[in-house]
């Protein structure tokens, strides 16, 4: 039994106008428990919202998605999501913020802190405890909403291009570390990015969406690359931007 299962998917936005927009139009795709996996579309193809209705953000036009083989009726604790622009309390230190959904969910402090104190460990920000975010860098934010996250132990971990506001050289060091997490933690991962070769170095598959009503255009499988040579990666790269092409230019 897979672990997520999207069944003819689809998403209707109403709008001020006669013609409702067409987000998203049945999406068929199945993930593996465990299973990394980014999708990559041209911009408005619906990626976002594909995330917000596994989620339960959204509700659905037609279709179903399943988890565990159970209907998706609303958000839930199975599920854990990671913006881009970081939506940390800037009123709550790092400790603060890591430890808000442990305490929203009732766990005692003594407790909650030191499932905090793990995840802030986890993602190198030992010292920083005390720290408001306004005097934390973007990587460092992005650290913090990662282990404010992974505290609450989610099952399926939803990421909407949590790297797409960060220079390279972090953007490179939070991909390696996301990695290393991932292969301790081997949650279910979906990853929204438009940076395509960051979708062949994490990924076990990429979804490539076509434009504008989103539809699957492919799967590729990326498991032989990820890890290979640079050379390997690029070229696995170009062959999905190759197939990209085409919705970009619609």
């Amino acid at each position: 039994m897979p672990k997520i299962t999207f069944n003819a998917v689809r998403k209707v936005f109403p709008t001020d106008s006669v013609n409702p927009v067409v987000a998203i139009d049945h999406i068929d795709l199945t993930v593996r428990h465990d299973e990394f996996v980014s999708i990559v579309g041209p911009s408005g193809c619906g990626k976002s919202t594909l995330l917000y209705l596994l989620g339960g953000f959204i509700d659905l036009s037609g279709g179903d998605i399943l988890i565990d083989d159970k209907p998706v009726s609303g958000p839930g604790p199975d599920r854990g999501i990671v913006f881009q622009h970081f939506a940390l309390f800037p009123w709550h230190t790092v400790l603060g913020n890591v430890e808000f959904g442990l305490a929203e969910r009732g766990i005692a402090k003594a407790e909650r802190r030191e499932i905090a104190q793990r995840y802030i460990d986890m993602v190198k920000l030992t010292g920083f405890e005390n720290t408001f975010p306004n005097r934390l860098s973007g990587g460092m934010q992005q650290r913090v909403a990662l282990a404010r996250t992974l505290a609450c132990d989610p099952a399926v971990l939803l990421m909407d291009e949590p790297f797409g506001a960060l220079d390279a050289q972090t953007r490179h060091i939070l991909q390696e570390e996301l990695l290393e997490i991932w292969s301790r933690q081997k949650k279910t991962v979906l990853f929204v990015t438009h940076d395509v070769r960051e979708a062949v170095i994490l990924s076990e598959r990429v979804v490539v969406m076509t434009a504008r009503p989103g539809r699957i255009k492919a799967v590729i499988d990326t498991r032989a690359d990820r890890g290979g040579s640079s050379a390997a990666i690029d070229a696995r790269a170009e062959h999905i931007w190759s197939i990209l092409r085409e919705e970009l230019s619609r």
